[in-house]
């Protein structure tokens, strides 16, 4: 359901007319060569497309129009070839809806030391071009990313790549329709935040929806549906005996199945590409909703579990930012903790583990569950695949959005968890478990997270430079003394800049 392909960002390149009409035809064939070369990058998951060569102010402001208005253009990547007076790019900066990134490189990677004469000088000046450009884009206090290195070198294009799927995840989110079925977990403060900022910092939209819509939709699921579905179920996963055709259990299996599908129909009736539920508030429902949100989930669904929308969009933001790539996404909690050897987390949900981040062949299973005062629940079970990972939360402070980013080791269980008949992930939390929690409960992160392993911090930190929010990074590096400080000081810049 996440197709980047139809996305692009645009190379714009900047020069003026001072240098001759024939310089100004090799800098466009610079730019169209840089563009082919992007593109054909396998670190950067959309196409780049080369605009002409920008010599005025006017030409340079109906770009920015145009970007604006283009259903598929996600940002632009300016690069200054020669030396372009930057007072012509205010006008069309002003205006400009789209993420920027600002690439400083040259056409080539060495001086001709023998040849080189002024010709070769007035043709490649980014050396100082690119100096002016910044200069204006700081004084208009812009957001953007600044990527300097040569244009065929992998780090830079690895950098470049970082930004389009932050990008492509920014696009998602300002068309971007989260359901909630029934409201926040009662009482729960970390879950509840302000929606209508949200939308105006964020793009996406919360909209509640009565469980019995949802109910209505599921009872219009017809038995054949119902029977291709377990099917597939039997299929894809190892299934529990009693779950099996002529198991006792097998009308859960079905249960569950005609949940999925009904959900399924309703999110996609409504255009929601993220949901919520909560244990509280399922009447009508036969069980809690386990197999049909992993499964959603795995097919691109952004979810939030107790009414949790921030958490939903934001799961969602990192399975577009994930697309292509191996790792998975899930919706996750810090559960329980191992208090020796260094410290661990057992991160875990009631049933809502994405299956995109399982290690193996996830089991269909069905379990008692102590809270929701439903029948027994159709889950898959699986323990995460092992490596480093991101897991990040987005709060609402009131004033601000804050984004929290721990990086995380996930490894494999030292022992068997045979009664545990949930998905979970084992992780150990850089720097350590001890500074990793403290520094996170002073940043006020939630228990709810989005767990993935091919995300990585640098998308994430893009992510929020476009949206304009606060990140918070805990990584090896962090102490919880010096993190408070960081807190501190960004209180007074965000209050001090909202006058700005």
């Amino acid at each position: 359901m996440i197709d980047l392909s139809p996305l692009e960002v645009w190379l714009i390149t900047g020069s003026q007319h001072l240098y001759g009409p024939q310089t100004l035809k090799q800098v466009e064939q610079h730019s169209a060569a840089i563009a082919r070369g992007l593109s054909a990058s396998a670190q950067i998951p959309v196409k780049i497309i080369p605009k002409p060569v920008m010599t005025t102010a006017e030409s340079i402001e109906q770009l920015c129009l145009d970007a604006n208005s283009s259903r598929n253009c996600i940002g632009l990547v300016t690069w200054m070839h020669t030396f372009s007076p930057s007072r012509m790019w205010i006008a069309g900066l002003k205006v400009l809806g789209r993420p920027l990134l600002h690439f400083h490189t040259q056409f080539n990677a060495e001086l001709p030391w023998a040849t080189i004469d002024m010709d070769f000088m007035n043709l490649n000046q980014s050396a100082h071009g690119d100096r002016e450009f910044g200069f204006l884009a700081t004084r208009m206090r812009l957001r953007r990313k600044v990527v300097v290195g040569f244009w065929q070198d992998e780090d830079a294009l690895a950098e470049i790549g970082s930004w389009t799927r932050a990008a492509c995840a920014w696009h998602d989110s300002q068309h971007l329709k989260v359901a909630r079925f029934g409201d926040n977990m009662r009482n729960v403060a970390v879950t509840e935040g302000n929606k209508v900022n949200a939308q105006i910092q964020l793009g996406y939209t919360v909209n509640g929806y009565g469980v019995g819509d949802l109910v209505e939709r599921i009872e219009q699921v017809s038995d054949a549906d119902v029977t291709k579905l377990t099917a597939i179920y039997d299929e894809e996963y190892t299934v529990a005996p009693t779950l099996r055709e002529g198991g006792s259990q097998r009308q859960s299996l079905r249960d569950a199945a005609r949940i999925e599908l009904g959900l399924r129909h309703f999110l996609e009736e409504t255009g929601s590409h993220a949901f919520t539920d909560t244990f509280e508030d399922l009447r009508g429902l036969a069980q809690l909703p386990g197999i049909a949100v992993q499964r959603l989930m795995a097919d691109g669904y952004g979810f939030g579990a107790e009414g949790d929308w921030k958490t939903a969009a934001l799961v969602r933001a990192l399975k577009v930012m994930s697309n292509g790539l191996s790792g998975g996404v899930s919706f996750m909690e810090d559960y329980t903790y191992h208090l020796r050897d260094g410290g661990q987390v057992l991160g875990a949900h009631m049933l809502e583990v994405c299956p995109s981040i399982a290690a193996g062949k996830p089991a269909a299973e069905i379990h008692p569950l102590s809270i929701g005062g439903k029948a027994d629940p159709v889950r898959l079970v699986f323990t995460a695949a092992k490596g480093k990972a991101v897991n990040a939360s987005v709060i609402d402070l009131g004033n601000r959005f804050r984004l929290l980013v721990n990086i995380v080791n996930v490894i494999e269980p030292e022992h068997a968890l045979p009664r545990l008949p949930v998905a979970r992930a084992v992780w150990v939390p850089e720097p350590n478990l001890k500074i990793a929690a403290k520094s996170w409960i002073l940043a006020g992160g939630a228990h709810h997270t989005a767990l993935s392993r091919c995300v990585t911090q640098e998308n994430l930190e893009d992510f929020a430079e476009i949206a304009g929010i606060e990140c918070v990074l805990i990584d090896r590096d962090t102490k919880a003394n010096t993190l408070l400080k960081e807190l501190m000081w960004n209180d007074t810049y965000y209050h001090s800049t909202r006058a700005l």
